[in-house]
């Protein structure tokens, strides 16, 4: 590798780095996610060539991702069967800053809530959730992290947003605090 190839390098990993570590970790790929992040950049540098000019790079680079996430979590379901299936959403991917305690301490409550709802999802819908909103990736760029048509995007997102709201709704009966201040 040249000096010049270097630098190019070096810039797209400072660039593209938390993005793919963030999604190799919603993917499943948990302790094993700056592993599954290493390999995908050899990945992406290897396979540079089969990069099609003009394309949007981070959707390409992310799918390599996603794929070695698929792979490495496929991988260790084979040697750890007692550990179970390994979907971990990092709750640090959510974390939001507060000044307030009380306001960080309802926030923290809320995003386990998300978390777990999320969690609760089919996993095809968990991967657009995840692409959408924790990645904010657009429709386009999630349809090609993901390998599936736009439409199939639309319809999987929709049904997974229609669960979230429901699991996240308030019982009936149930009362809600008001913040009148």
């Amino acid at each position: 590798m040249r000096a010049g190839d270097r630098d190019a390098y070096a810039v797209v990993v400072r660039r593209y780095a938390a993005d793919a570590r963030r999604l190799a970790v919603l993917a499943g790929a948990g302790p094993d996610a700056d592993d599954v992040v290493q390999v995908a950049f050899v990945k992406a540098y290897r396979t540079l060539g089969s990069f099609r000019d003009g394309a949007p790079f981070r959707p390409w680079l992310l799918r390599i991702v996603l794929n070695e996430a698929r792979n490495a979590t496929r991988s260790a379901r084979r040697y750890r069967a007692a550990a179970g299936r390994s979907s971990v959403l990092d709750a640090a991917a959510l974390t939001a800053v507060a000044d307030d305690p009380a306001t960080s301490a309802l926030s923290a409550e809320r995003r386990a809530e998300l978390v777990a709802a999320v969690r609760a999802l089919p996993e095809p819908q968990q991967r657009v959730v995840v692409c959408r909103y924790l990645l904010d990736l657009d429709e386009e760029e999630t349809a090609t992290v993901l390998g599936w048509p736009r439409g199939t995007v639309k319809s999987r997102l929709y049904r997974a947003l229609r669960r979230l709201r429901a699991g996240l709704e308030p019982a009936p009966g149930t009362v809600q605090e008001v913040d009148h201040g």
